[in-house]
């Protein structure tokens, strides 16, 4: 019988208009075994099977712990098989899809694709229908073993661009979908080649986009750039080999569909270029001795002994497994070979090949005293790739460890696993201002700075090893960046003696630019070969600044010798085609054939910071002008500390290689401006059991023998259960007031349980009824929580007795406050640790202790009502308190109505939701621009004039029940003009009558007379109190004297305690509220809380703790003496000690006598000692101070700070444990502690949880929160993470409630038991007050120039705005209204800058500018463009603020091209001036700064704003008042 090949191709539709070439069948003879003697076929009744086929699939249930098998069915009889996937009528022959196949021999044994055409293979494979579910349900296939023989194959898919392979048997055909894992290896050459099919005729038919008209070169560069870069596809020279190789099958593939094509376009057969590739196939295959596959139709099979074939089978078998060998080979060689598709191998060229371009040896000796640079930059042992900070070096020079120049070449571009040469470097350091370079001058006549900087600028610095370099290009200009473990610097101009070393390397970035830009000039990329570019730069005048000589042989061997600075700069270039061009093959090619050092590079997630070796460090004596000092603690805090990182630091050790850390490419910095989510989880903690249900009742286990009453009942409960004491079960004693362990939910941790009462039901079953007690792994605590402290938790559980599973020590402590009983308890713990610690060794039962209640809803840690727990009277607080809950709404009477908890009655005033009053077609803001809180309203002030219940029968609910009420009109509502010049408490009496549903209703507040609002001196407002003078008519637009009838409420209605019922939020304006505001400046000294403030900073958080009439800071400690001396100049009765208070801290308690007590560095304890008798004699000891307020430096946890991972910030951080010490010695009744937001998830969250657990363990109650500046009266957004800590005998402070409307989510804080805390609510949706604007805040100042240096100005004219009124004061003159200097450029980009809202750097033009040195240069930044899509488009850098947004976060030094980039006055070309800055913090104009410029923004940055402390303040003071009124 037959057996055909590759027969005469004939059209077949087996898919929609598919294209396939397909083998003729040339027997017409059944194949079954023949008579009379004749050739047998070889298959057997039915082949065996490929051993290793995958027999079923196994799938582990969640849910069970027995495994299920899916089984897929299997069939014997491939007809079988083909009829069970029939899914309706069809065409014969029918088509199938083949999943988890393999060819095979009648033995079993896998064979290559092509052997069907030599001998007879057979497929096992799952057989699948013809639908596009395959994927999803394997079920539905049926499983069939060594069926077929295979008489054919075929290619389609030609239109489609990917090809579709398939085979044919008697029965069917089918499509080959996925091959068997253990057959890829061998389908994988053949579908390769079927691509190669594909991607030829694409390139050549125009039905498809191709050119017929290509030459040979044109096509095999179209395919490889096509096929490159996938995973089977050889690269490198190999490609090129490959589809050459595939020449004579790849033709007789192609002139197949010149007579089945429906798209006679062009005849295939006769193209030139397909042509070209067929012979230059053959040419090849005749020099190797071996012939070309034809695959023309003519192959024949053995009968018999008659051989009727025009290739010999022996041949034809050879061939194949030629090609077998040839792609293993290939394969091997893909990541040694083309370096332009494998990105992870660097060849180095050897110093030896360019020496010729360099000058003499020559050493490097600094002229001046340097400094290390990571004095400047000390990171951690890793860091981010991307949070590496950029600088520029000017004057500089690099050299090896011998101090011998050297350049920059022979180190490689990108970090690899192994470098043979280290370079070091030296150079003026100073800040990166966004100016570029323009390097085509000569290096030797002038600086090629744009902005000319002069060498003093910067610090004298030397570098740790360079560790990889970037050339990055714009029009004319160059830039090359080097890269540090801790910096990446931009080279500006060298020192003149480094200039011979530095230009052969701009001299191969121009040529690289040159080769870029010849071609593109050319039509199509692929025309230039690697030959052609070197032939047109070789004919480059000598004027070019790419001529490098008009020999050919000596341009190839300059480009082939530098040529990885050139491939580098084509690998970085944003167009695929110059990527990818015949010139990168070509060279990479010559590269290779140089066999020069490859360096395997390295993932640049993580960097490794590494010792510094420069040898300029022993050369001369290193500068610091910082001091750096461990943190002096005491030994309370220390241990808790010490032994916390004894315990878990080695979870948290990096084990192997760090690059192999994942880390995000560009992180989300901690930026208030930006748009992120801040619902997110700020700190995680161990997972905790879920909360227990207060009604909870479990079925007891145990024989009711073993349970009994100890004693008599001792009364009952309301509903006649008689209660008891004491209970035994199972031989223990349970005890009311004691705690019982119970299984929940079956956890592996069980429950306890505080015992509050223990009762007999009627039916006689044994109860018990007890307050749920967590441990501390199941707070917010985490594991920093002592493991034999546990928390009273508000939930309740009932339980049979029976279910209680032992009783358990806990040991409910209460203990007297104050620094006297310091050593007293710290004995007593240490005893009662040894004895906790005696009792495990000998295996006895953990003991117990509680000192508060958890309450995660309300963000804190509170003191025990010890006189109410355990009383055994059947009764609960922690139930009473959730019966106590009213309902919702509670119609009282005709005039009145109880709705969430507070009174509201006729005539009274209340705030509507804003949303109620929104016209349809006005822009929904809820997603927020940066920067903006435009479009945001504040609540609508209304007059309640009947209320509206549903008559009859029906209770009324908040859906039924309504209001009357008169719409009062605020300034904004009737123009922005008229909001700007208006107080923000003003509001519009109007005829306008509406029903509003009591469902929208906010809140209480009051409309006064103007004559009756309190008197305030600071621009912060928290009561609830307008007033009115003006009537609005909202149709006519106009205004007009308020009617005479008008009822507005007067103080002394205000003061009847009747409509003083259930003050609860915005409805509670202070009775005492006006004597509260006018008076609390005035508050003696005496009835305030003496207050000691650390790290006071220029005393932003004492300036509005003070305003707020609670304290009275007595003592301040600040480190920088600029920001003391500010302290000092507006706080004249503080003592200021300027000093570090980790020495202040050594010497108080020196003073003290407890120097044992105290841990610190020698050094602390020597300048402790060098304190004279005044200084310390007026430092504070403990029984002194009541108040203890600060922000420890937060720049080793802001985002903001670009040097967050530095060794100086980590010591800083440590700077929280002297905090923490000075509250633990000092013991005072509050604490107060202010930090950035990224304070709550620094270090995995462990530095906020061991803050509380230190406050806790000292006794505090302790409360914790994130707050938002903006909704506090500022017109910046200033998100701040605090914690409040009081005494266990005093009123923990509440939040203060946000009155501001301002942009942005509730920021919350994830905790255990699914609990999401924030301690206030978002008010982007409303609030009492609209958002203060810059307009608000800076509109009044006079226009400054860039850089105006005048300190003291007049003001020019009146204040407009209430804030400006407010924050003015007094004031006749402007002080500080200073600008830091731009340089040129920078001022050009900021005039060019459009003055209108949202404008930054985008909105440059693309050109270049002129400066007055003559150069020209690009406008835009060279490096945002390049970079911008990494870097959420640079949002805001050159950016101007908007007159009715508000300022982006305040930082410590605005520039352009900082991170927070908008610092560009709305209407002037200038950076912000300090006065701007400060109002934008909320600094009255009577505030002081000290020292330079950047002095004066850094005290200003670091500042907490005054009105966001005043609120705190008022806070404080009315939980001490609330104290006060409760004895």
């Amino acid at each position: 019988m037959k057996k055909n090949g590759k027969g005469r191709p004939t059209k077949r539709k087996v898919t929609d208009d598919a294209k396939m070439v397909k083998a003729a069948v040339a027997s017409e003879k059944p194949r079954n075994n023949l008579e009379n003697g004749k050739v047998t076929c070889k298959r057997p009744k039915r082949a065996a099977a490929c051993s290793n086929f995958k027999e079923e699939t196994v799938r582990i249930s969640e849910k069970s712990i027995f495994v299920e098998t899916k089984k897929v069915r299997i069939e014997e009889d491939e007809e079988v098989a083909i009829d069970l996937t029939r899914l309706g009528a069809e065409d014969l022959p029918p088509c199938r899809r083949l999943v988890d196949f393999t060819f095979h021999d009648a033995d079993g044994n896998a064979q290559p694709f092509e052997m069907s055409e030599i001998d007879d293979c057979f497929i096992t494979a799952l057989i699948m229908p013809m639908d596009d579910n395959m994927e999803k349900d394997k079920e539905r296939g049926i499983k069939c073993e060594g069926f077929g023989r295979i008489e054919s194959w075929s290619i389609s898919g030609y239109d489609e661009g990917s090809p579709i392979i398939w085979v044919s048997t008697e029965n069917a055909d089918y499509e080959c979908v996925k091959p068997a894992s253990s057959y890829k290896k061998f389908y994988d050459l053949f579908y390769e080649k079927a691509r190669t099919c594909i991607e030829v005729y694409r390139k050549l038919a125009r039905s498809v986009g191709g050119n017929p008209n290509l030459s040979l070169e044109e096509l095999l560069a179209a395919v490889i750039r096509s096929m490159s870069g996938t995973k089977n596809f050889p690269g490198g020279l190999s490609s090129r080999e490959f589809v050459i190789s595939l020449g004579d099958f790849v033709y007789n593939q192609l002139t197949g569909l010149d007579e089945t094509s429906a798209n006679n376009d062009v005849h295939l057969a006769t193209l030139p270029a397909l042509m070209a590739l067929r012979d230059e196939c053959r040419s090849r295959s005749e020099s190797c001795n071996l012939a070309p596959r034809m695959s023309n139709g003519n192959l024949q099979i053995k009968e018999g002994k008659n051989l009727d074939a025009t290739e010999d089978d022996d041949e034809k078998l050879a061939t194949i497994l030629q090609e077998e060998e040839d792609w293993k080979a290939m394969k091997q060689q893909r990541g040694r070979h083309a370096m332009n598709s494998q990105k992870n191998i660097y060849v180095k060229i050897s110093e030896a090949e360019i020496a010729n371009d360099y000058p003499l040896p020559a050493y490097y000796r600094p002229s001046t005293n340097e400094m290390d640079e990571y004095i400047f930059f000390e990171s951690e042992s890793h860091m981010s790739y991307s949070d590496l900070p950029r600088r520029i070096l000017d004057n500089w020079a690099l050299y090896n460890s011998d101090s011998r120049l050297i350049t920059l070449e022979l180190l490689p571009m990108k970090p690899c696993a192994e470098v043979d040469v280290t370079v070091f470097g030296s150079g003026q350091m100073r800040e990166d201002d966004g100016c570029g370079y323009f390097l085509d001058e000569d290096l030797g006549q002038s600086s090629s700075s744009a902005t000319n900087h002069s060498y003093n600028e910067g610090v004298p610095t030397y570098l740790s090893a360079i560790k990889e370099w970037m050339i990055e290009f714009g029009s004319s200009m160059i830039f090359i960046s080097i890269r540090t473990d801790v910096a990446w610097y931009r080279l500006g101009k060298p020192t003149q003696q480094y200039v011979p070393w530095y230009e052969p390397v701009l001299k191969t970035a121009r040529l690289a630019i040159a080769i870029i830009t010849l071609l593109k000039e050319q039509t199509r990329v692929s025309k230039l070969s690697f030959v052609d570019v070197i032939k047109k730069v070789s004919a480059f005048d000598k004027n070019h600044p790419a001529y490098i000589s008009s020999n050919l042989a000596l341009v190839e061997r300059f480009i082939v010798v530098h040529g990885q600075i050139i491939l580098q700069q084509f690998a970085e270039y944003p167009d695929e085609k110059i990527r990818k061009c015949a010139f990168v093959s070509g060279l990479s090619d010559k590269m290779e054939q140089k066999c020069h050092t490859k360096l395997i590079m390295k993932k640049r997630s993580v960097v490794r910071k590494e010792a510094n070796l420069n040898p300029c460090a022993a050369i001369g004596p290193v500068i610091s002008n910082r001091k750096v000092m461990r943190a002096t603690t005491t030994r309370f805090i220390s241990k808790i500390w010490g032994d916390y990182y004894l315990n878990y630091f080695p979870e948290d050790s990096h084990d192997g290689d760090p690059c192999e850390s994942i880390v995000p490419e560009e992180e989300q910095e901690d930026n208030d401006d930006e748009e992120v989510d801040e619902e997110m989880t700020l700190v995680q903690v161990e997972k905790a059991p879920k909360p227990h249900s207060s009604s909870r009742s479990c079925h007891s286990k145990s024989s009711y023998k073993e349970i009994r009453w100890e004693g008599k009942s001792v009364g009952q409960m309301d509903s006649g259960e008689a209660l008891y004491h004491n209970a035994v079960v199972r031989g223990q004693i349970i005890a009311v007031g004691g705690a019982v362990t119970t299984e929940v939910d079956e956890t592996d941790v069980p429950a306890i349980l505080f015992v509050e009462y223990m009762f007999e039901r009627h039916d006689g079953i044994k109860m018990v009824h007890g307050r749920m007690m967590h441990r501390g792994s199941q707070t917010i605590l985490g594991n920093a929580a002592d493991e034999r402290e546990v928390f009273l938790a508000t939930d309740c559980m009932e339980i049979e007795l029976g279910n209680v599973k032992e009783s358990i020590v806990v040991d409910i402590r209460l203990r007297s406050w104050g620094h006297k009983y310091r050593k007293e308890y710290a004995n007593a713990d240490k005893i009662d640790r040894a004895k906790a610690e005696e009792n495990n060794r000998k295996g006895l039962p953990m003991e117990y202790y509680c000192k508060s209640l958890y309450y995660p809803e309300k963000g804190g840690f509170f003191a025990l009502r010890y006189g109410k727990l355990g009383l055994g009277s059947g009764f609960c607080n922690s139930c009473k308190e959730r019966t106590l809950q009213v309902d919702e709404f509670i119609l009282s009477s005709e005039t009145s109505f109880v709705y969430k908890e507070i009174e509201y009655s006729v005539q009274d005033f209340m705030y509507v939701q804003p949303q109620f009053f929104a016209e349809e077609n006005e822009e929904d803001h809820g997603t927020f621009k940066a920067g903006r809180n435009v479009g945001l309203k504040a609540y609508v002030v209304c007059q309640i004039l009947e209320i509206q219940a549903p008559t009859g029968s029906a209770k009324p609910t908040t859906e039924s029940a309504k209001v009357k009420v008169r719409r009062f009109y605020r300034p904004e509502d009737v123009s922005s003009s008229k909001a700007y010049s208006s107080d923000i408490r003003e509001v519009y009496y109007s005829e306008e009558i509406l029903t509003v549903p009591v469902e929208m209703i906010k809140g209480k507040c009051e409309v006064r007379k103007r004559i009756d609002l309190p008197n305030l001196e600071l621009p912060v407002v928290l009561d609830h109190v307008f007033f009115c003078e003006y009537s609005y008519d909202p149709v006519k637009g106009a205004l007009k004297q308020l009617p005479a009838k008008t009822k507005l409420t007067s103080l002394a209605r205000k003061a009847d305690p009747s409509t003083s019922r259930n003050k609860k939020g915005k409805e509670k304006c202070e009775d005492n509220e006006q004597k509260f505001s006018d008076k609390q400046k005035d508050e003696p000294c005496e009835n305030r809380l003496a207050t000691l403030d650390i790290f006071a900073g220029c005393g932003g958080l004492s300036e509005g703790l003070q305003q707020s009439g609670v304290s009275y800071t007595k003592w301040a400690i600040e480190y920088e003496q600029p920001a003391g001396e500010a302290f000092s100049e507006n706080h004249l009765e503080t003592l200021m000690f300027v000093d570090n208070c980790n020495v202040i801290l050594r010497a108080i308690m020196e003073k003290c006598g407890d120097a044992d007590e105290c841990i610190s560095t020698s050094e602390a304890g020597e300048l402790a000692a060098a304190f004279d008798e005044e200084k310390l004699k007026n430092l504070p000891v403990p029984g002194e101070v009541d108040f203890i307020n600060g922000g420890p430096p937060c720049q080793g946890f802001s985002g903001m700070n670009r040097f967050n991972q530095s060794t100086w910030s980590k010591v800083q951080c440590e700077m929280i444990l002297a905090f923490l010490s000075f509250a633990e010695y000092f013991r005072p009744k509050f604490f107060l502690l202010e930090n950035v937001r990224n304070f709550v998830s620094f270090n995995k969250g462990q530095t906020f949880r061991l803050t509380l657990a230190s406050l806790l363990a000292m006794g505090y109650q302790v409360r914790f929160g994130i707050l938002e500046a903006g909704a506090y009266g500022v017109s910046q957004s200033r998100k701040r993470a605090f914690i409040w800590a009081a005494s266990p005998e005093e009123i923990l402070p509440e939040w203060p409630e946000p009155m501001h409307v301002f942009a942005g989510p509730e920021l919350k804080i994830s905790m255990p038991m699914n609990v999401q805390y924030a301690a206030v609510r978002s008010t982007a949706g409303g609030a009492p007050f609209r958002s203060i604007t810059v307009r608000d805040t800076i509109g009044d100042l006079p226009p400054v120039e860039n850089g105006a240096s005048k300190s003291t100005i007049n003001y020019g004219s009146e204040p407009i705005s209430w804030f400006q009124k407010k924050i003015r004061g007094s004031m006749s003159s402007l002080n500080d209204h200073i600008s830091k200097e731009m340089n040129e450029l920078n001022l050009i980009r900021c005039q060019r800058i459009p003055k209108r809202p949202g404008a930054d750097w985008r909105d440059l033009p693309d050109e270049k500018v002129k400066l007055s040195t003559g150069q020209m240069v690009d406008l835009i930044p060279w490096c945002l463009p390049n970079t911008a899509k990494r870097h959420n488009q640079w949002k805001g850098l050159f950016g101007r603020l908007d007159w009715d947004g508000n300022f982006p976060t305040s930082i410590t030094d605005p520039q352009p091209m900082g991170k927070v980039g908008m610092c560009f006055h709305p209407e002037q070309d200038r950076i912000l001036t300090v006065r701007e800055c400060a109002r934008s913090q909320g600094f009255p104009d009577s505030y002081r700064f000290s020292g330079n410029i950047q002095n004066k923004h850094r005290q200003i940055g670091n500042a907490v704003p005054p009105p966001l402390a005043y609120a705190l303040g008022t806070k404080l003071k009315e939980a001490i008042e609330a104290k006060l009124s409760s004895v």
